[in-house]
This record gives C-alpha cells, structure tokens and sequence, in this order.
C-alpha cells in the first residue's frame, strides 16, 4: 500500500493477511502524519481503509499494543496519538465567526493568541479546552496553530430552534458562537415539531464538513412565545430551573423559631428604630438601617444584613447549592434565586415586624458623617416599617410622614458620604438601565427606564460604607508579609490604550478630555456631569464601562478603583451573593481569634464566583435583549430617533433614544449610494454623493426586521425609505 495523501483514503486492505508486524508501521505512518493529534480507533481504521470486521478486530488489537509498548500513546478522551517533537500548548478557543477562531493559551504566558482556521479547528467549539500546535507564521500575523485534540467539551447542550425537512430535522443554535447547525434523526426529535425551541445534546462532534449530530432532550415551545424564549436563555446559559429535592427539604426543616439561647449570643437591637427601603416589587430584604441619636449628640447607623450563614451550614446540601449557583439571576420576568424561597423570602428577609437575625456594621457618626466609631457582630433586630423607594423619596421631598425625620437624616449622611468619595477619586457612573411593562403573557407593552433617585443613593451610600468598612477592618487587623486571608471586591485601573480609544470615542460627541492633565476620575466624572440627560448619555457611558477593567472577586488585598476604596467587598447581599456569605463566615472566624484559612480555597472560590456573576449578567442583558426586539417587532411602522452609537464597515449601530434598544442599519440597505467605511473617523462615507454619517449623529430610524432567535433588530434610515 503506497503513502496515503491527507484526507484521501486508499484502498480497502484486508489487514487480517497480514502479519502484526507489517501493519504496525502502517499505524505509525498514519498518526505520524499529525504529530500530536489524537485519534479514536475508528478513525484510524477509516483512515487505513478498513472495513470488514475482522480486520477492524486485528487493527485494533495492534492499536492496544502499540499502547502498552509506549509505542503510542492514549489520550483522557481514549484517542491515540504519537507526540512527535512539535511542540503543544494547551489553551481555549475563543470563536470569532465561522472562519477562524483564537486559541487563548492557558495560566500565566507569554504566548500570544493563536489564530486557527475553521478547517484547523478539529471540530473544537467556543470555550473548548484544546491542544494546539504551531504553524510556520506568515505575513507577521498573529501566530497561527492547528488543533490536534479537544481536551474538554465546554458544553453538549445547545439551545435552538428546529428546522424540519422531509427526511430530516436540524437544529439552528440560539448561541451566537456556534457556527454549525445540528443534524436530528427523525427518530431523535422526542416530540418537537417545526419551529419548536428545544434543547439539543450533541451525540457526534462535527469532523472537516460533517455538521454535529444531536438528540433532542427537551421541548421547551413554540419559537417565539415568551416562556419557550424565556427558558431558551435559562438554558442556553445553564441555569438551573428548580433547587433539587434535597435543598428545598432542608431548607422546609430549619425552625423558624429564635431561641433565647440565640438571641443571647448577639447584640439587641430590636429596641432600635429599624426599616428596610427597597423597590416596590422586591420579595427579598437582605438589609435594614436603624438610627438613633446617642448622648454625646452624634447619630449611631447599623446596617443590618440577613444573617444567612446561621441558617446555611458548611458542607450541607443548601451550601453547595449556593456555591454552585453563586448569584440570583434577575431576567425580565423572574428571578432565579441562589437559595431556596423559604430562605430568601422568609427565614432571612427582614420583613416588616418580625425579629430577625442578623449580621452587622455599626457606626458612630459625627454632624460631619466622620467615622467615630464601629462595631461589627452578629444581632438581632425588628424592622418597624417596609419602605418603597418611591415612599421613602417622598418623605425626603416632603419631609412629611411616618419616619419622615429618620430618613431626612439618614439622606444628611448620605449625601455628606458621597460627596467625600467623589472628591477621593470616586468615579460617578450612572448607567441607564430599563424596565418592561410586560401583560399577563408576557408581551412588552413599553419600555421604561428606571429612574435613580436619592433614596436609592442613601441606601447605595450605607451599603458601600458597610463593604468598604469590613474589608479595611480586615486587613487592619493583620497586615503585612502574612494577611489573613479575606474575600475582596477588586477593580483594577483602566488600560491606557481603551481610555485612549474612548477619549477619541468622546471627542466624536464634541467632549474632549485630557486624562493626562486632570486625571482619569476627575475627568470622567465631568464628562458624566455633562452629558446627563442628553441623547448621547446611555452610549457614552456603555463606552466608558466597557474602557474599564472588570470588577472581580479575589483574596488579593488590592483596591477599587471606580469607588476609590483602597479596600473594598461584598458583606451587604448575602441571600443573592454567595461572595458576600463567604464574606460573613470569614469575619466571625476573625472576631472569635481564628487563624488565617486556607487562601487557595477561597481564591478558587472567588474564581468561580467571577465566573457565576459574568454568567447571570450575560443571560440578563440576554432576556432584556430579548424584550427588546419583541417591543420593537410589534412597532415596525413607526418612526424613532435615535443616534449613531457604533460605525463598522458592515454597518451603523443606532441606540433609539425613546427605548434604548440597539439596532443595526446594514450597508448593504442603503441603495442611495455605495458607502465606504472611514475606520479611523468612526464613519462611513457615500462615493458619490458624499453623504457621510458619523458615531455619535442624531438619525431617524425605522424597523426594518426582527430576530428572535438572534435577537437582532434590523433597521433602515427614515430619509432612506422615502
């Protein structure tokens, strides 16, 4: 049998008349095309052009020797391979689009992506862990690799929507980086119909330009109804629909009952007037204030947090459950809570006249809102009233009401609190966020953004004295070569070049900025002063997040820099964060003497925390996304305005100014002349009539299309379609 050509496979050969010996080399030979590549039998026997049965038994048998010989090697997946001297690095694909993807190398390395083709790729989807060889690099490119093992499947569950056939079905992915439909026996539809949203498991991976093949797990609804969409995103990023059986019986057998016992372990304050402020549709109180005035004439502030972790024991089903989920979820309609309804509605909510335990930081305060003194310890307190926002807002515009005078001063501290950050190098983002008035289905009947008060800002100022407070106690009380170990809320300062991109970003919108003289905070907060209010306030702010680094959980004592805290965490939120319960057990730990815990544990801990936040923020910008493009489907006809938040050369990204919702006029839909895209001026410019349009333009817009399933909104320019 002569040398085999990559991917042409020769004549069938039947193994069983020739001795071990002589296929051996022939194995050798094949894998050695691809040094560093694994293989499964099957592939090595389609690769020989193997096909009776008894020669597929002799080849494999000669495989299995090979192995115990150390001629080859088996890999954790139980693939073949010969290593080769070429050398291999570990890492995991980032998908770009359905061309190329990187490969981003594992740990702490100088290596640089790895840019790997569709056809390199090895069937290797985003977020799979692989190993990757190099190729010769050309032109000064990026480096350039060939995947030649998927070391871990990231996921084998996708979600979307199922296309049918005659003699076939497939699956077209909701997941905006997996670039292959998936083929569906008609025996593996487990029910679904055309048009059905479903999940789909992957049976068989993808290999050159076979499409993967899957089964079908679940129907989930008809494309396009509110739950089907709804429980696509729940499922599209694993988030779990229901605690397991275990969980919720644990939690039904907790005594609701305080015991005197309990109570005497803790601080009184029960005898202290105590409220909660939180929004009007909220279930779960996890903190309260109490107030009162002590002899020396300063005011004594607790700020009061569900003692959730007295309820919630170490190594118990209801802790890794709350480990695994890391954070409630809040999507359009419904929240997904890290504990279980009869934690974090009853036993640990600080409802209205009901003791509860609690968890807190109290402070001293001077006329000045100067720190006197603090105290941090476990308690007991009886909240006397539950306030809305909007109920507390109108006691402090009116001074009028029950606890009128109590909210009055806490807003006094406040206010004082807020304006020492700010003049400390606190950075002062205010984002737009909206919210949807939705009907008894579900169908967006307007968008509305919420709109940030002063009591919002009061119970925000309390909250971030609390955290900031626990995290330099900590740190006081054994700094130097040996810290203990603590859970720290980080943000790290901004990368030169994205402040510098944004800067020119701003200038587009006529705000020219000098990070250099006046510095990055000063700056940005006179920025956000000035475009308060007006139509480019959402796109500048989104901007200017998007130029800083990402916040994160970690055991490093390192500080925050948008709050300008050299030391800062999450005690606040213990029912929604599981962070902040970590929080907790650490600083009982510290006030009875314990010694520093196991550092590596909680860093692997916050690690996967970081991860769990990064995941329910991308399936809440995906449910609101979601409404979006369902609101403005239904308003196809009318005319918006908008301004131009984004120019690439594909097209011009348009946010509506009425509902903040995203939308893109493609290029290839403006037929009045043919437009170049100027990428160093954020523009794009007609040939002929020289029409130019530029980030940050005021338009007229209207919906051309709408994509559920993408949850895109295509739109044309008004002056276009006339």
């Amino acid at each position: 049998m002569g040398r085999k050509r990559k991917g042409t496979p020769p004549e069938n050969t039947s193994v069983t008349k020739r001795a071990a010996k002589q296929i051996e080399p022939l194995i050798v030979e094949f894998l050695n095309q691809t040094p560093g590549r694994g293989y499964q039998v099957k592939q090595i026997l389609k690769g020989l052009g193997v096909r009776d049965a008894k020669s597929k038994g002799v080849v494999s048998e000669v495989i299995f020797g090979l192995e115990a010989r150390g001629v080859v090697k088996k890999l954790r997946n139980g693939s073949f391979t010969i290593e080769g001297e070429q050398k291999t690095i570990t890492g995991v694909v980032d998908s770009v689009n359905a061309r190329f993807a990187y490969v981003v190398p594992d740990g702490d390395t100088e290596q640089d992506d790895i840019w790997v083709s569709k056809e390199d790729l090895l069937g290797a989807m985003d977020d799979d862990k692989v190993k990757v060889v190099l190729k010769p690099k050309k032109h000064g490119k990026s480096p350039e690799g060939k995947v030649v093992e998927v070391l871990t499947r990231y996921r084998d569950e996708f979600v979307g929507r199922i296309e049918m056939n005659t003699r076939y079905a497939f699956v077209v992915p909701d997941f905006k980086k997996m670039f292959h439909d998936i083929y569906v026996k008609y025996e593996d539809l487990n029910g679904a119909k055309h048009n059905d949203k479903v999940i789909v498991k992957i049976t068989e991976w993808p290999e050159r330009d076979k499409k993967p093949e899957g089964v079908v797990q679940r129907v989930l609804g008809k494309a396009g109804e509110h739950n089907a969409e709804i429980h696509s995103i729940i499922a599209e990023f694993g988030l779990p629909l229901e605690f397991p059986d275990k969980v919720n019986e644990d939690a039904e057998a907790i005594p609701a009952k305080i015991t005197a016992k309990e109570i005497k372990k803790r601080k009184d304050f029960r005898e202290i007037t105590t409220f909660t402020i939180d929004p009007d549709d909220a279930k779960d109180f996890d903190d309260a204030l109490s107030l009162r005035t002590l002899e020396n004439g300063n005011v004594e502030v607790g700020v009061h947090i569900a003692d959730v972790t007295h309820y919630v024991e170490p190594k118990s089903a209801l802790e890794e459950e709350a480990v695994d989920r890391a954070t409630s979820v809040y999507l359009v309609d419904r929240t997904i809570p890290m504990l279980p309804e009869r934690l974090s509605n009853g036993l640990c909510s600080l409802r209205p006249q009901e003791e509860k335990l609690t968890f807190s930081a109290v402070f001293e305060l001077d006329a000045e809102a100067k720190i006197k003194n603090e105290w941090f310890g476990r308690t007991i307190i009886y909240s006397d009233r539950r306030f809305t926002y909007e109920e507390a807002q109108e006691r402090i515009d009116s001074g009028e009401g029950d606890f009128s005078e109590e909210i009055s001063q806490l807003n006094g501290l406040a206010r004082l609190l807020r304006k020492k950050r700010f003049q400390q190098g606190a950075v002062n983002f205010e984002t737009v966020e909206v919210k949807f008035k939705l009907d008894e289905n579900g169908t967006p009947l307007g968008v509305v953004p919420k709109v940030r008060k002063e009591a919002h800002m009061l119970i925000e100022e309390f909250m971030l004295l609390a955290n900031k407070k626990v995290a330099e106690f900590i740190y006081s009380k054994h700094k130097g070569a040996n810290p203990l170990t603590f859970v720290y809320r980080t943000h790290d300062s901004p990368d030169p070049e994205k402040l510098d991109t944004f800067a020119k970003f701003a200038n587009r919108f006529g705000h020219n900025m000098d990070f250099e003289k006046g510095g990055v905070s000063k700056n940005l907060n006179v920025l956000m002063d000035k475009i308060t209010g007006r139509p480019e306030q959402n796109v500048l702010e989104q901007l200017a997040i998007r130029s800083m680094a990402k916040a994160k959980y970690t055991t490093a004592e390192k500080g925050h820099f948008g709050l300008a805290f050299p030391h800062y965490t999450h005690f606040t939120s213990p029912i929604r964060r599981y962070p902040d319960m970590m929080v907790h057990r650490l600083l009982q730990h510290y006030l009875d003497g314990g010694k520093s815990a196991d550092k590596e544990e909680y860093e692997e801990l916050c690690l996967h925390s970081s991860e769990r936040e990064k995941r329910a923020a991308d399936a809440e910008r995906a449910s609101i996304k979601y409404k979006q493009v369902e609101y403005m489907s239904l308003v196809e006809k009318k005319d918006f305005p908008g301004i131009v938040s984004g120019v690439t050369e594909w097209g011009v990204f348009v946010e509506i100014s009425e509902t903040k919702c995203e939308g893109m006029v493609r290029i290839s839909d403006m037929t009045d002349d043919y437009y170049e895209f100027d990428e160093q001026n954020y523009r794009i410019l007609g040939k002929r009539n020289k029409r130019m349009i530029s980030l940050g333009d005021k338009v007229t817009v209207r919906v051309k299309a709408t994509d559920v399933d993408r949850r895109t909104i295509d739109l044309i320019f008004v002056e276009d379609d006339k």
